[in-house]
């Protein structure tokens, strides 16, 4: 956010960062475009609660905060607060990748180029003294790596993943074993 930064010493990230959020922004609007029903109203709240967390955080740096270095402390914690909950998301895929021993559900290339930015990043935020940047990358470098060890461990195992059944149905007039 500009009124965090003092002239231009975030000019690299906020370049980077705004053309992430048109990308982004047009992969939500294909993605809801296409979307039943159901996944638009998910997909639409979630933007909607991102939306409001960006404006109550530029709201208290703008107008609570008046100072450079508090205002920088404040978006820096929000900031590795959801850098932190981004890295810890393939957790995910990773314990379905365990259970199934399959790695359908976590892409290679994903795994790969997450591990890649996320290790330049990591570099940067340390060549340029940044510990906001540099601190989340610490964590998921390593995810990184773990997801790609994993991907090794489990790419020719083929294992279709069914989903649990919760219901018991009866079989020929017999009540299932678990009732019995």
């Amino acid at each position: 956010m500009p009124v965090v930064s003092k002239g231009w010493e975030n000019f690299t990230v906020a370049t980077i960062n705004g053309l992430g959020i048109l990308l982004e922004t047009s992969f939500i609007i294909i993605y809801v475009w296409f979307s039943s029903p159901k996944r638009k109203k998910l997909v639409i709240l979630m933007v909607t609660v991102v939306i409001i967390l960006f404006g109550a955080t530029a709201s208290v740096s703008c107008f609570v905060l008046h100072d450079h270095p508090h205002r920088k402390l404040f978006v820096g914690v929000v900031s590795l607060v959801a850098s932190i909950a981004m890295y810890g998301s393939p957790l995910v895929a990773m314990r379905l990748v365990i259970k199934t021993k399959s790695v359908e559900f976590m892409p290679f290339y994903l795994s790969f180029f997450s591990f890649f930015a996320s290790s330049l990043w990591m570099l940067y935020g340390l060549l340029g003294h940044e510990f906001f940047i540099a601190a989340p990358n610490f964590l998921g470098t390593p995810m990184g790596v773990l997801q790609l060890v994993l991907y090794c461990m489990c790419k020719n195992k083929k294992q279709a993943y069914e989903e649990p059944n919760n219901v018991d149905v009866e079989k020929n007039g017999e009540k299932p074993t678990s009732q019995r």
